[in-house]
């Protein structure tokens, strides 16, 4: 029944299916951000001062005038009502990881007969949101609801559906920021201010370093059909039992093989909804897993590569329901197989067009790209345990650390040959660094062959922060994170390094130093004290837990325990000095992030507890009881030899009374753990106790779930398996 709904959905799909939208000439890039209100919109529709003021306040962050917000709310309400839009909404990315809308009509009364289409530079720029149901940690009572929603004009609007979007950011009432963009938008002005400043030593033409940001975005596409068999895929994101399918990736023949025609039309449908939006979308291709895939864009700036990678999201969502799929952000959804990252490539550029991590063809010649390079490293190192938080969740917990992903511990991957440049560098003395010497570095460049340079880097993909030809990629991301916060927490410690650099540089130059002998002083000595941190070898290996402890790396496996660092007095002299987040912001989010991970795992629990006594257990006594009345019919027959001839069975009905007896006793001590858990008084003891004491009786039931799994006739068996979920 169910291979027969799963083929006639799909065939629906297909037979359904509107025809892709195609500009005249048959180029879909001419399609590409149609319905984005971007600079040549605004060129077209607005007035000059209106076109101006909008683009001081992306360039400069220049505040715009309220007569002027009117005329910019009027260009924008036309075009969006030409492009079929009845609503508008403040798009906003609160802290629940995902996003946040509130629509409101353009229609408005006037008379009792008549109305119009209203849209003024007031409801453009700010309006009011119940801040005491969005997560808060705090800041916001019930009784004190009150939180204002603010437009960014960095991000421009777009029209999805019927609706003008309008990205915002979210604050309380007495100014805290309730969610991912506020920060995020601090830390990108802070990298700017950074990196200029030493930028200038190079090139005085340098005036604004802008952050960039690519994300990959991988995901698990399952047949709605079969999903919504699974109580525990559709209500946790993931398989909290099942036994692996006979096979799974082991033959390597998923990855980046031919898509499937099904999964294919739902990725041209996708990639039409992106470009109209203007979501720079360039990658697609089958992952590792069974049914597993990936969608990479093109870099953007950091800010809008992050709001976009939100809609993404949701438009996957979307398009997969038109096309009779579940798309599965889930970091491990399936046991046995690989989860699923969002690989964060991370890189910084001048307005003068150079990428300020890329080497020349002798790296070791470009000074400028040493500093940034070096100066990230030092950064990674000191700030390490924060990187590792902003990745920190119950579910990316069930991915670090696995074969497919970078394990909890965090270190920097350079690869060989700029591992000899460090090495150089670090072991020049003071003499030797001068001259000729400190640009041309002796090094043997690896071989080429026509047309195709060498990276000067290997891959390694164990490592969670890897430097890859021209940027840093930041691979610990979990695939349903938004973006803002470990991009935040990254640009936040390299600008405060690169504002320590700049300050010993100039205290250097200031005593009679010239500038290069002072860049590579200060370069030489942040090798030395950070060369802890840089890793080429195996991420996975026990000796290099080892290793990481003998060099006083943090290794935080839990969430939990991995979170604390958020609120070290480090961690807020770090933000607060930075004017990132000041400390009731960072507590807060700290208290956040603990309930978040008490409310996931106590999910996850009810959900096991559930399907194990009323979908495993259920099912494991209607087949004994089959088994039971076989050994009885069998007895009738053969008499007191029935105990040879039934033995398999027999043994079969102790097995299965075995399970079913374990499965009762470990779901009762799990609720019982889970009631001690939520008596206690506060979020850190509810979250430590999760982890610890309730968490660990997931594996125990599952284990004995799937040994039922393999016993039980399939006919009977009520859940649906992996081999159905992965391979249809």
């Amino acid at each position: 029944n169910l291979t027969f709904m799963l083929r006639f959905n799909a065939l629906n799909s297909v037979q359904n299916k509107k025809p892709l939208q195609v500009a005249e000439n048959g180029k879909r890039s001419e399609l590409f951000a149609i319905n984005v209100f971007n600079e040549v919109a605004m060129r077209q529709l607005m007035t000059r001062d209106a076109f101006d003021a909008v683009m001081n306040a992306i360039q400069y962050g220049t505040k715009i005038d309220r007569r002027v917000a009117d005329q910019v709310a009027a260009s924008m309400r036309d075009w969006a009502i030409s492009k079929g839009a009845t609503h508008y909404t403040h798009w906003f990315q609160p802290l629940t990881g995902g996003t946040a809308e509130k629509h409101d009509a353009f229609f408005e009364p006037v008379t009792r007969d008549s109305a119009i289409e209203r849209f003024s530079g007031n409801q453009l720029v700010q309006q009011e949101s119940d801040a005491s149901s969005f997560p808060n940690g705090g800041i916001r009572n019930t009784f004190e609801a009150r939180g204002y929603t603010a437009w960014d004009p960095s991000s421009p609007p777009f029209v999805y559906g019927t609706v003008l979007c309008i990205p915002t950011i979210f604050i309380a009432y007495t100014g805290e920021a309730l969610d991912n963009k506020t920060p995020l938008l601090k830390a990108l002005s802070a990298i700017d201010q950074a990196a200029t400043e030493v930028a200038r030593y190079f090139d005085k033409n340098v005036s604004k370093v802008t952050c960039t940001l690519g994300c990959e975005q991988e995901y698990f596409l399952i047949d709605r059909t079969l999903a919504n068999t699974r109580p525990d895929l559709m209500i946790t994101g993931r398989t909290l039992l099942g036994h692996e399918a006979a096979k799974g990736q082991q033959l390597d023949d998923h990855y980046l093989g031919a898509i499937p025609s099904r999964v294919l039309a739902y990725m041209r449908d996708l990639e039409q909804e992106c470009l109209l939006l203007g979501i720079p979308v360039k990658t697609r291709h089958n992952e590792v897993a069974p049914n597993q895939f990936e969608l990479a864009p093109i870099f953007g700036e950091a800010n809008l590569a992050v709001d976009q990678n939100s809609l993404l999201m949701d438009v996957m969502r979307k398009v997969a329901e038109r096309h009779d799929f579940v798309v599965l952000f889930h970091e491990k959804p399936f046991a046995g197989v690989n989860g699923s990252g969002k690989h964060n490539n991370w890189s910084l550029v001048t307005d003068t067009g150079v990428n300020l991590f890329a080497p020349s063809k002798t790296p070791q010649k470009n000074l400028q790209f040493l500093t940034f390079f070096i100066c990230t490293i030092k950064a990674v190192h000191e700030y390490e345990p924060l990187l590792r938080a902003s990745v920190a969740s119950a579910t990316n917990d069930y991915r670090l650390g696995a074969n497919e992903a970078p394990p909890a511990i965090v270190s920097v991957f350079i690869g060989e040959q700029l591992n000899k440049v460090l090495d150089a560098l670090e072991n020049m003395s003071g003499e030797e660094v001068s001259g000729k010497d400190k640009t041309e570095l002796k090094l043997n460049v690896v071989g080429k062959i026509p047309d195709l340079f060498l990276d000067t880097t290997d891959r390694n993909r164990t490592s969670p922060f890897a430097f890859t030809g021209n940027k840093f990629e930041f691979r610990a991301v979990g695939s349903k994170a938004n973006c803002g916060k470990p991009m935040m927490v990254l640009n936040t410690i390299v600008a405060k390094q690169l504002i320590d650099f700049k300050k010993e540089v100039d205290s250097l130059i200031e005593g009679g130093m010239k500038k290069e002998d002072a860049i590579f002083r200060v370069l030489r000595a942040y090798v030395k004290s950070s060369k802890a941190i840089r890793f080429e070898g195996d991420g996975y290996s026990k000796a290099w837990e080892e290793e990481a402890a003998r060099r006083g790396l943090s290794n935080h496996k839990t969430t939990p325990e991995a979170l604390r660092e958020n609120i070290t007095d480090k961690a807020i002299a770090l933000f607060e000095g930075m004017g990132v987040l000041s400390k009731v912001e960072l507590i807060a989010r700290y208290e956040i992030a603990l309930e978040e991970y008490v409310k996931t795992v106590q999910i996850e629990s009810r959900v096991l507890g559930d399907i194990a006594r009323n979908h495993v257990v259920p099912t494991a006594v209607r087949y004994q009881n089959t088994l039971i009345e076989n050994v009885r019919g069998l007895k009738e027959i053969f008499g007191d030899a029935y105990q040879e001839v039934a033995s398999e069975q027999i043994e079969l009905i102790r097995h299965i009374s075995e399970h079913i007896k374990v499965i009762h006793s470990t779901v009762e001590a799990m609720i019982e753990a889970r009631k001690r858990a939520n008596h206690l008084a506060t979020f850190v003891e509810r979250a430590d106790a999760y982890c610890n004491e309730v968490k660990p009786f997931f594996a125990d039931i599952r284990y004995h779930c799937d040994k039922l799994e393999l016993m039980i006739d399939d006919e009977l068996w009520t859940l649906t398996k992996y081999r159905e979920l992965l391979f249809n």
